[in-house]
């Protein structure tokens, strides 16, 4: 035992989320019982990469009596957890999501998906509104999952040199073609900037421009004040990190109308 920096999980304040698993390099973090958990203390180096990932500011460095460090310990650890996930992914295209390394929420792995092209409304229509075909189910331009900006990591895949749509979560529910006006081609991060952390966004969406550099940002915004604030971090993030990287700002009525589009300049 030596006297040394580690990390301290508040188990009060942590929510589950698993943001944390996939910040630390070491997979010294996983979820146990819908709580993140140290699960060696010769995993966990003490430098904190896991803190800035937190939303609920759950986890802080600590000096205290613990195991030493142990590098090659780490190596061998993540060794066995790539080789089990390579071993489980084979046909990933088509099998269920592995859980992220380090034991994170299954349901929060990344996935790149295939979105699926929209029957033609012509083909929908050409025998009256009355006979026409139900669109067939599954049909949608997601391209990746998740899409909640607090569980996207900055190094996701999905999201290098993408064409990148930040999304207000409420417009989805307002504008009826969604999939086919403004998601196609995209890849989509969803929040909501009257309930969600805001400095939070903010500071994790400039991590994400400067690690994935995306072709081009658009921003769908609702029409009412509160809404504001996602285009505003988006706005300024890309400021900071992205300078050069065309910006668009939609408004949407509650209606799904849009009733502004703002091209911003650097």
């Amino acid at each position: 035992m030596v006297k040394r920096k580690i990390i301290k999980i508040d188990e009060a304040k942590c929510d589950g989320c698993g943001l944390c698993v996939t910040a630390c390099h070491e997979g010294a973090i996983q979820i146990v019982d819908h709580k993140a958990r140290l699960v060696s203390e010769v995993y966990c180096d003490g430098l904190g990469d896991c803190l800035g990932e937190c939303p609920q500011d759950a986890i802080t460095i600590e000096e205290r009596d613990a195991e030493a460090f142990d590098e090659k310990a780490v190596e061998e650890h993540l060794a066995r957890k790539a080789e089990a996930h390579a071993g489980a992914s084979a046909g990933a295209e088509s099998a269920p999501p592995l859980p992220p390394v380090g034991g994170g929420c299954p349901g929060a792995a990344l996935r790149k998906l295939s979105p699926q092209p929209a029957a033609p409304a012509a083909a929908r229509s050409a025998a009256g509104a009355a006979d026409a075909p139900p669109a067939a189910p599954g049909l949608s331009g997601l391209g990746n999952w998740p899409v909640q900006l607090m569980l996207v990591p900055p190094a996701a895949p999905f999201l290098k040199d993408c064409d990148l749509l930040i999304c207000a979560d409420c417009v989805p529910f307002a504008v009826p073609d969604f999939h086919t006006r403004y998601l196609a081609g995209k890849i989509l991060l969803v929040g909501c900037p009257k309930l969600d952390n805001l400095p939070h966004y903010e500071e994790k969406l400039k991590a994400i421009f400067t690690e994935a550099k995306p072709r081009s940002i658009t921003v769908l915004k609702m029409e009412v004040p509160c809404c504001g604030g996602i285009a505003q971090v988006a706005v300024a993030a890309r400021k900071v990190a992205a300078p050069d990287t065309p910006i668009k700002v939609h408004t949407v009525g509650i209606q799904g109308a849009e009733i502004a589009c703002e091209d911003v300049a650097s």
